[in-house]
């Protein structure tokens, strides 16, 4: 029966989400029982497409993107797919109303991975960041005020804002594997082969800004999503933190990342604070 397949696909995206960045789902997990699927389901999707041109280096990443892309604009049509991530995220899609374009704009930043290398001006870098980042934040947005236009035009600009700024801690972070393994430069006006102290620091300044719109529009959410959200804003500004900290030359040949020490009195610390009503 359909509802069956519903509670195996739902299962997958939470399986995905799981598996690949426990920190994430760490953050689904303070959100609401009643959003929280419907996260891991956002979540599922923009992970498999994103692994297509990430990963799958020994396949033909076109054709797997092709095919990839296909079975979405079927599924969302139909409203089902054998394909259990695809069918979850239509799920969510249909049932919070989250319009087409974010999709497109997502799947078109995505495509610019199979082949751009290299991002020259601050508007190619940008449309890049809107479609495969504040996009994002926009669906999640979607889920989280249940269909309250009013509130989901208010905080929109907070969302984007946030979205670019986890997504460009993971630039900054992944740096090495970017760089060196993909052979891509994000960061426009940017020698990466010859990163410097100015160059980290301007786009660290540029991040912390992102970051603080984003506040701005946390302290708006509902309550269903404001812990959670505000667990991930934390945990990526510990990020930011630590990469602040980490000379330019390092950054490069590492990975910078949270310990699960760390982790877990950073989740104590919003908890207190979101239990105190300091949000």
């Amino acid at each position: 029966m359909k509802s069956l397949f519903d509670i195996v696909s739902n299962d997958c995206s939470k399986i995905v989400t799981k598996s690949y960045s426990t920190s994430f789902s760490s953050a689904v997990k303070m959100l609401a029982p009643s959003i929280r699927q419907d996260i891991y389901n956002v979540y599922g999707f923009v992970r498999f497409a994103d692994e297509i041109v990430d990963s799958f280096h020994d396949y033909d990443k076109e054709a797997l993107f092709n095919t990839f892309e296909i079975d979405l604009e079927n599924a969302l049509k139909q409203k089902i797919s054998l394909n259990p991530i695809l069918n979850a995220f239509q799920h969510t899609v249909h049932k919070h109303n989250i319009p087409n374009e974010l999709i497109d704009a997502f799947m078109k930043s995505m495509k610019l991975d199979l082949e751009k290398k290299e991002y020259k001006t601050k508007d190619e870098y940008n449309e890049y960041i809107y479609g495969s980042a504040d996009v994002v934040g926009l669906m999640c947005l979607k889920v989280f005020v249940k269909g309250n236009i009013e509130l989901y035009d208010s905080l929109k600009n907070s969302a984007m804002r946030l979205g670019s700024a986890f997504q460009k801690v993971n630039f900054l972070r992944d740096l090495k594997a970017d760089f060196e393994d993909l052979d891509r430069t994000y960061f426009p006006n940017t020698d990466l082969s010859q990163l410097d102290e100015v160059s980290k620091q301007a786009i660290i300044q540029e991040i912390e800004a992102d970051f603080r719109a984003g506040y701005e529009g946390i302290v708006n959410l509902p309550i269903e999503a404001k812990f959670g959200v505000y667990t991930a804003y934390v945990y990526y500004k510990k990020l930011l933190s630590k990469l602040k900290k980490t000379p330019s030359s390092e950054i490069k040949n590492t990975r910078i990342r949270v310990s699960d020490y760390q982790k877990v009195g950073l989740l104590a610390n919003c908890y207190v604070k979101y239990r105190l009503n300091l949000l």
